[in-house]
């Protein structure tokens, strides 16, 4: 018997998929107020979520030899992973690391479900590790909650939920700043908060702007979030088969439920109708119907549900990580063909895209005979070959740029002044390379030019020169 079974059985229907929890019967909004957490799962959620919001927080002052160690810029498209500077000359890598991460995130949903909703969704974490217990520290526990939100407008409503607001609207506008930080960089972000808001109108109006938004994600929107606009609960349905690893709850052992009585022999499963899930649930379902689009793995009804197993003297596990297959069948995870294929699919992009970034050159170098010219000749029986040069700097600095014949023998002139690319920029010139008629053996012959970077050697490029070949007697 499923878990979906189950609630036929005792409800006659699945009443349960015709609403969401946050819906009233009369259509309107029902506010949430779910109980405080609490058990082994929350700790390390909360070690997990602590770690992350240092990360968070902390990236945008960490640099690299100057520079920023990570920077989104979409404005000025120039990004910055991990210290290296990418511009639109590296599209191809972001798009390739753009697919490697929706394979990753398609085996990960395939093989764990929503384990990255449940613990390290910044939504999640902000949500639930910080304006929640906001909450429980300035309004009390869920039942404090649900009478104040019930009371009349009065003096301690007024300051409760005044106070509450307040820091509310403080962490919103800390959260946006850290955001632009990721966007302009924090050297330009000082700029920004130490001058007047009228010399930066359109950044000064953009952390207005997302503060707003934080504010009213965080104070009125909240689990609607995750229920409504995020497209990764309706991923579920697609990704996920009986072998997806979940937080479930154990049918076979918990049904049939059945109220704890201390004056008879039970007879039902260990489900003792607590109900304890249920009201820790942040988006408000019960998981014993099986898994749904609401649920985010916060694993929170896990902690609830071990509580009241060790307080009756059964086994923990009752709601658990687990899969529909394994709770059914009595058995542990299997492999599957769908797993298997998508990891070797993963493990392909990812050795490609390591072989990209391990190949990427600071500089990408261009050489081409300029287009509708031949040759030359030049005194002293001597061929010239004009050639297009053109540098894409990748580097954070300016960069000299020199070439060099390298192979074989002759003589090259840059025309116009040196070459200086700058930083994320790019050059452009000409040169030529002069041979003597003697030396050639072939319509074509082969050059090797070796592009430098004031004195060192970034590149070498093969290309061809033209030239008649002399007639022997």
């Amino acid at each position: 018997m499923t878990a979906r079974q189950a609630t036929q059985r005792q409800d006659g229907e699945e009443t349960f998929r015709d609403s969401l929890g946050i819906v009233s019967e009369e259509g309107k909004r029902r506010w949430l107020f779910p109980k405080a957490p609490s058990g082994r799962f929350h700790r390390a959620r909360i070690a997990v979520s602590a770690l992350l919001l240092v990360v968070l927080f902390g990236t945008p002052f960490v640099t690299v030899d100057g520079h920023p160690y990570m920077v989104f810029n979409i404005l000025d498209r120039k990004l910055i992973l991990f210290g290296n500077l990418f511009g639109p000359h590296d599209f191809y890598l972001v798009g390739l690391a753009v697919i490697t991460l929706i394979v990753f995130i398609i085996l990960f949903t395939v093989l764990f479900g929503r384990l990255f909703c449940g613990w390290v969704c910044p939504q999640t974490v902000f949500m639930e590790m910080v304006f929640r217990k906001i909450d429980y520290w300035v309004e009390g526990d869920y039942r404090q909650q649900q009478r104040l939100w019930q009371s009349p407008w009065n003096g301690k409503k007024i300051l409760r939920k005044g106070l509450k607001y307040v820091i509310y609207a403080a962490i919103s506008f800390v959260i946006a700043n850290t955001l632009l930080a990721y966007i302009i960089g924090l050297d330009k972000l000082r700029i920004l908060v130490s001058e007047p808001p009228g010399q930066h109108p359109g950044l000064f109006g953009a952390v207005i702007g997302f503060s707003a938004l934080f504010y009213w994600i965080f104070s009125w929107f909240r689990e609607q979030a995750c229920i409504l606009v995020c497209p990764y609960g309706r991923l579920q349905g697609v990704l996920l088969d009986d072998n997806s690893i979940v937080i479930a709850y154990d049918h076979v052992r918990g049904e049939p439920r059945g109220k704890l009585r201390r004056d008879r022999e039970r007879v039902e499963g260990d489900c003792i109708e607590c109900r304890q899930c249920v009201e820790v649930c942040p988006t408000g379902i019960d998981i014993r119907n099986g898994t749904q689009l609401e649920c985010i793995n916060c694993t929170a009804c896990i902690d609830a549900c071990d509580t009241i197993m060790d307080g009756i003297n059964k086994p923990r596990g009752l709601i658990r990580y687990a899969s529909t297959a394994s709770i059914a069948e009595k058995r542990g995870f299997r492999w599957t063909g769908r797993v298997i294929a998508y990891m070797v699919v993963l493990a392909a992009l990812v050795l490609l895209l390591t072989f990209l970034l391990v190949q990427r050159a600071p500089l990408d170098v261009t050489v081409l005979r300029t287009p509708g010219m031949l040759f030359q000749e030049q005194p002293e029986e001597r061929i010239s070959n004009v050639y297009d040069l053109k540098v894409i700097n990748k580097t954070f600095d300016g960069v000299p740029v020199g070439v060099r014949l390298l192979s074989p023998a002759g003589e090259l002139r840059i025309v116009g002044d040196a070459m200086r690319v700058p930083s994320q920029g790019v050059a452009e010139s000409k040169f030529l390379v002069i041979l003597r008629q003697s030396d050639l053996r072939a319509m074509s012959t082969p050059l090797v030019l070796g592009i430098y970077a004031d004195t060192t050697l970034v590149q070498q490029v093969s290309t061809s020169f033209l030239g008649p070949v002399r007639k022997t007697q």
